[in-house]
């Protein structure tokens, strides 16, 4: 397993967009520029370009091998020429994370953000949500939970399921999950890994 992060947003322009559009194959452009917005275009291609780069260190595909994608029936994408291969994406505000690994993966970045009552209750148990309102940092505790489900359901390819309250206490005995949370950068990053 290899991860990246990229976190120095400062570098999400417009300009730095043009730069990095034929950088990547017409299809990422293309997913790039359907975004209105400079981060959505900005992240799409930076993400690709991270996972090219990850995948050729690791000597899992050549440097001019295309990254085609195809999706299963809940949006998760994989390489359509290189079915061994399973990577993951995610990038919030503040981050860009790509994970690769020769099991299934998952992997979430999530922005500190203060979550309303009607937000805790939607998306977290009751035990959780009571970890979240008596934390010194509730910002923090409420990210490492929402990445921890999101790159866990990312894992499983599923999406967000309806399990989301709950999907925590049904970890499989072959799941595993590592958060760290970046307090200057205001961020929590998530790995959700298939024990081999």
């Amino acid at each position: 397993m290899e991860y990246s992060i990229f976190d120095n947003m400062e570098r999400c322009t417009p300009d730095e967009v043009q730069r990095l559009l034929p950088l990547v194959p017409e299809e990422h452009q293309a997913i790039a520029l359907k975004f209105k917005h400079t981060f959505g275009q900005f992240a799409t291609l930076k993400s690709i370009l991270m996972l090219k780069e990850l995948l050729t260190r690791r000597e899992l595909i050549h440097d001019d091998d295309p990254l085609h994608f195809e999706y299963n029936s809940h949006g998760k994408p994989y390489l359509a020429n290189h079915h061994g291969i399973h990577f993951n994406i995610s990038h919030c505000p503040h981050a860009i994370a790509v994970a690769v690994d020769d099991a299934p993966i998952g992997v979430d970045v999530e922005r500190f953000v203060s979550p309303s009552e009607s937000l805790l209750n939607y998306c977290l148990n009751e035990d959780e949500v009571q970890q979240v309102q008596q934390s010194a940092c509730p910002e923090q505790t409420f990210a490492a939970f929402w990445t921890k489900k999101e790159a866990l359901f990312k894992l499983r390819g599923t999406g967000i399921t309806h399990e989301l309250r709950n999907v925590l206490t049904q970890l499989q005995p072959n799941e595993k999950l590592e958060t760290t949370l970046f307090e200057e950068k205001r961020f929590a990053f998530t790995l959700a890994l298939t024990i081999h």
